[in-house]
């Protein structure tokens, strides 16, 4: 007869949940101040006017406007804007 008893049973079963990262809110798309716009590992995408970056590189919206996404020059990286919604706009619509 065995002199220890099978744990695998408790050894085993955890399991980290899934981080869930990626763009949040895309190019166009209204926000408000506080949004997360993206969740990413390292500054991937940069953060432009009226957008805040966490210690964990999230990027959020510093102000109400809509999300801009762009390149800057010849540089391949990307950088995320808040554009704030003017008068005019909001009167159009």
């Amino acid at each position: 007869m065995a002199h220890k008893k099978g744990q695998g049973s408790i050894k085993n079963g955890r399991d980290s949940k899934a981080q869930r990262r990626g763009v949040k809110k895309f190019g166009g798309e209204a926000v408000r101040a506080g949004n997360i716009l993206i969740r990413q590992v390292g500054g991937t995408v940069k953060a432009g006017k009226g957008v805040g970056q966490g210690k964990d590189f999230t990027l959020f919206a510093l102000q109400d406007g809509v999300v801009r996404f762009y390149k800057r020059g010849r540089e391949r990286r990307t950088w995320v804007a808040v554009d704030p919604v003017t008068d005019e706009a909001a009167a159009a619509e």
